[in-house]
This record gives C-alpha cells, sequence and structure tokens, in this order.
C-alpha cells in the first residue's frame, strides 16, 4: 500500500504571518514509516539518476538529503549561510522578499563531473534550490535533478529551476 505523504504535513495556518499556510513536515519526520518511505521515495529517484553526491541547503535540506545520502551509500555537501563553513568556500546570493541572502559551499565539496542531486523539504519561489544549483555547478558538478518533500507550486519555484528535473512527494496550489 502506498502512503499518501499528504496524510503526514501538517497544514498552519496564519504562520509565520497572516494569510500565510505553513506546510510542516514535523509529523512526517515523527513517524518512522512515513519518513523511511519518503526517504526511500527519493532514493528510488535518485538511483535512476546515477547520483554520486546529495547536496542541501540549510537547514531543512539537511533533513531530507542526509538520510537519502545515507542510504545511497554517497555524501552529502551542506549549504550553509554565512559563517558556519570553516574552510574556503564559493557563495551565491539570492532574493527573499525583503532583501537578499547568501549560501556556501565548501570548495571542495563537490568534484568536477560529479552528478549531484539537490535536496529540500520545499520547493516555494525557487530562490534556495537556485543557489544551491548554482554552487554545485560554479564547483564543477552536473545536477541531475532536485526532490522535494512537497511543492507548493503556485508560487512558480519551477520557472526558477525548469532547466533541471524535479520531484515532489506532495503538492499543493493556493491555501
Amino acid at each position: 500500500m502506498a502512503i499518501d505523504f499528504r496524510d503526514y504535513i501538517a497544514s498552519v495556518e496564519n504562520f509565520p504571518e497572516p494569510g500565510i499556510t505553513f506546510r510542516d513536515i514535523s509529523p512526517l519526520m515523527a513517524d518512522g514509516k512515513a519518513y523511511g518511505a519518503a526517504t526511500d521515495a527519493i532514493a528510488e529517484y535518485a538511483k535512476g539518476k546515477g547520483v554520486e553526491m546529495i547536496a542541501g541547503p540549510e537547514a531543512r535540506g539537511f533533513i531530507v538529503g542526509c538520510p537519502v545520502a545515507y542510504k545511497l551509500g554517497v555524501g552529502f555537501a551542506p549549504a550553509r549561510k554565512k559563517g558556519k563553513l570553516p574552510r574556503e568556500t564559493v557563495s551565491a546570493s539570492y532574493g527573499l522578499e525583503y532583501g537578499k541572502s547568501t549560501l556556501y559551499l565548501h570548495k571542495d565539496a563537490i568534484k568536477p563531473g560529479q552528478r549531484v542531486l539537490v535536496c529540500d523539504d520545499l520547493l516555494a519561489t525557487g530562490g534556495t534550490i537556485a543557489a544551491t544549483i548554482e554552487l554545485v555547478e560554479r564547483l564543477g558538478g552536473i545536477v541531475v535533478g532536485t526532490a522535494f518533500i512537497v511543492e507548493l507550486s503556485d508560487l512558480h519555484g519551477r520557472d526558477k529551476i525548469k532547466n533541471y528535473d524535479i520531484m515532489a512527494l506532495t503538492e499543493y496550489a493556493g491555501a
């Protein structure tokens, strides 16, 4: 029997501000079978892409990407915020509703030609994932796909990463 991952996503109205419906993956992570099934589904997708490395942005990309990397027996490259990585890095900035943010990867996190899957919990506007993809490619990696637990299709994140294969376990449009 297939799992309906939407059964494990909590919708929290008016968080973090009025008018926003927050899609919370905490119930999925709290259920070992559901979390395992999500990890297995993304790992199966990754196997079909010949993935050699997983990359994910801070912090929920770690929650999704690390168990997939473990399942596949490949490494994980964390895309972190400023001041979190101790060695030489590359950076990519992306727009937020009010300003900019920047992500960093260690310069040796990705090997040239390495096949990389970029993972995160949620695809919304696509800025964070586009920045992570930029970092991987600047280091010579080949982004062979992206994977998410949730996609908020009405925010059009696919438009920012339209040249990449996208896998999402659930999709929400509107509130």
